[in-house]
């Protein structure tokens, strides 16, 4: 079910909120940057230099998604 437009503002309320009251941004992404790359490193049976490569495809692919979605809502969906 789609959230309302008053529901998306007061999450984005809160999450700037949260962000503002939060000392140290890098200590609380913590966590989730371990568990990702332990993820990698688990898809790569413990190879560190396949486990960079799955990252590296990784975040290639989320850049295909971006630039497809730009280019489907009617930009240019290049770097220019």
């Amino acid at each position: 079910m789609p959230f309302s437009d008053s529901e998306r503002l007061a999450a984005s309320m809160a999450a700037d909120l949260s962000w503002g009251n939060t000392p140290d941004r890098t200590a609380r992404t913590a966590p989730a940057r371990a568990a990702l790359e332990a993820k990698f490193l688990r898809e790569a049976d413990g190879d560190p230099v396949r486990a960079a490569s799955l990252r590296k495809a990784y975040y290639k692919h989320l850049a295909l998604k971006s630039v497809r979605s730009r280019q489907a809502r009617g930009g240019r969906g290049d770097a220019a």
